[in-house]
């Protein structure tokens, strides 16, 4: 005979907790009130709210981009060829005559792309194999944890440039290679975060109860690894656009005449000299966009950390 378990050992607590909530209805009363609590904190972060600007101004101008111009960003203008920032050309044109200003904002399109579809494969690749490894353990942990350290023996941006090298120049292909290198260190803390949980005893109650490991890994430990992950995925953000720019630069991202900070750069820096604004202008979103993720994800580390909350 069995005892039922009504509460099988201590839960965490903070912004963790609503995961735990035996009901739909208080799990919804718990996200609602476990969100309103993080974004109290977040304003407690004014670095990190500038960083939340800059990223909602990037969403913002992606989304509306022609609204925000009246010219083509690959419409070439010989005549207009070069011409410094001007009432009519805010950030004046490129060596074909294009608006460097638009070129920015459809740009953003790019960039905001690369983000969302590498987020979206990166993440659960990472918590799948690290959930994965850490409740396993042995050999699946051996296997699994000595791949990721073959990722993660190599720079990034070098060992994204092999993948693009070898998939060949595209804006699908950059994407492919830069997922290939950006989910190691989430399998990495996802590991961490499973053997901690692993030894928890609301896990060992549901382990007695007769749930399978899939079920435990689904259910109970990797939502738990989600608000780690959330903060990881939104540090390494700043170095997917920075690798996205670095491809681009080389010519094995988005190909011409698509805009692109990092193409745009490099067109750019031959004409570094005599015509600045080609290259600042790329060049300070990119560095604009990816201090504003760093300074959210730093921000967030401190709202969604576990051992702050009561």
């Amino acid at each position: 005979m069995t005892m039922p378990v009504s509460h099988p050992g201590p839960t965490p607590s903070g912004i963790r907790g609503w995961l735990l909530a035996p009901e739909p209805k208080g799990m919804l009363q718990a996200l609602l009130q476990q969100l309103y609590q993080a974004w109290l904190r977040f304003r407690e972060h004014p670095l990190g709210l500038v960083g939340l600007v800059v990223i909602l101004l990037l969403i913002v101008t992606a989304t509306a981009a022609p609204l925000l111009t009246q010219y083509d960003p690959i419409a070439q203008n010989m005549a207009d060829r070069l011409a410094p920032p001007s009432f009519e050309h805010l950030l004046g044109t490129d060596n074909f005559g294009r608006d460097v200003f638009a070129r920015i904002i459809y740009g953003a399109r790019t960039t905001l792309n690369i983000i969302i579809l590498v987020t979206i494969i990166v993440a659960p690749i990472g918590l799948l194999i690290g959930t994965c490894s850490g409740y396993f353990g042995g050999i699946v942990d051996e296997v699994l944890m000595r791949i990721t350290d073959i990722f993660l023996s190599f720079p990034g941006l070098v060992l994204a440039l092999g993948f693009a090298a070898a998939l060949g120049p595209g804006i699908t292909n950059a994407i492919i290679a830069i997922s290939l290198t950006a989910w190691p260190p989430i399998a990495r803390l996802a590991r961490a975060e499973t053997l901690s949980l692993r030894q928890m005893d609301y896990i060992a109650a549901v382990r007695l109860q007769g749930a399978s490991s899939a079920a435990i890994i689904m259910r109970h430990i990797l939502p738990m690894c989600i608000p780690s992950v959330i903060v990881r995925v939104t540090l390494n953000m700043a170095s997917i656009i920075l690798t996205a720019a670095g491809l681009g630069f080389l010519g094995l991202g988005a190909q011409p005449p698509w805009p692109e900070w990092g193409s745009m750069a490099a067109t750019g820096r031959e004409f570094m000299l005599d015509s600045p604004w080609v290259i600042a202008a790329p060049g300070i979103a990119i560095a604009a966009v990816s201090l504003a993720f760093n300074l959210v994800g730093d921000a967030l580390r401190d709202v969604l950390d576990p051992r702050g909350t009561e």
